[in-house]
């Protein structure tokens, strides 16, 4: 199986992220779309982010209506930060044949180098850098040099369809009462209200 992991906080999912799942399944040939909220982002120390089982329920409305789509709660109910090395090694495990592709932004990818383990991490899985309206690829040059060709080889540069929506302006226009309905999928908006998320 071709197995797409997509991780984030999805604080809150939006349409942005289900149009890159569905783009990049199709792009690259894959059998399913994992979305994995995370937990504990280790890269936002102290950054307020909404309860992951919030997260995870929105997640599941949103992609209900996509059997390619699926949610897992790997990273829910594993303790300590959300590290990525830690859930590609989780999926490897449960199909040691399979292929598993790690989807992600490609401001992401220029700061792998950061994350636990990275040369093992890339060595694990081909990574997707999906790129946004605006992103400068040079900024990944350096990032190519330093990482050497067979290491970059697993990287895959993939344009999606520019959907320029932001989870942090959802919370902001929710936050003042500004509308964002066709931002996100009617369930989750529907989920945001009646559990009373992100409102000023």
């Amino acid at each position: 199986m071709n197995l797409g992991l997509m991780g984030g906080t999805f604080d809150p999912i939006h349409s942005g992220h289900l149009v890159v799942a569905e783009e990049v399944r199709i792009g690259f040939g894959l059998d399913k779309v994992v979305f994995i909220p995370s937990a504990r982002p280790p890269h936002k120390p102290g950054t307020v982010v909404t309860c992951p089982e919030h997260r995870y329920a929105m997640a599941l409305l949103a992609t209900a209506s996509n059997p390619c789509f699926a949610v897992s709660r790997v990273e829910i109910e594993r303790p300590g930060p959300s590290y990525s090395i830690d859930t590609v090694l989780h999926f490897r495990e449960k199909d040691p044949d399979g292929k598993v592709f790690f989807v992600t932004g490609a401001d992401a990818i220029a700061e792998i180098l950061t994350w636990k383990d990275p040369a093992g991490l890339i060595q694990m899985c081909d990574f997707i850098a999906v790129t946004r309206p605006g992103y400068d690829l040079d900024c990944l040059r350096s990032l190519k040099q330093r990482l050497g060709t067979d290491l970059w080889s697993r990287i895959h540069i993939f344009k999606a369809t520019p959907v320029d929506i932001s989870s942090t302006e959802i919370r902001r226009r929710l936050s003042q009462g500004l509308p964002v309905r066709y931002l996100l999928p009617d369930q989750v908006l529907d989920y945001i209200i009646k559990v009373g998320l992100y409102r000023g």
